[in-house]
């Protein structure tokens, strides 16, 4: 999935996190409502303004960013 044109990261919204198409609602706080046992069904219609896609951007992105991440050894 492209999630790029899906997750957005402006510095002067929610302090700079990653957040859905512009909106106050981040990455952050669907990957917690879908760790914290929500479906994807229920995050949908808790907030009716996510679409499914949406969720998978931010999935999608985690995913990516986990890919990303830099280990060091000491």
């Amino acid at each position: 999935m492209n999630y790029h044109d899906i997750i957005t990261i402006e510095p002067c919204k929610r302090g700079g996190k990653p957040c859905i198409r512009g909106m106050r609602m981040t990455v952050y706080d669907v990957l917690e409502y879908l760790a914290s046992g929500m479906t994807m069904q229920e995050i949908l219609d808790d907030f009716p303004y996510l679409t499914h896609e949406d969720i998978l951007a931010c999935l999608a992105f985690a995913a990516d960013r986990e890919k990303n991440l830099l280990v060091v050894q000491t």
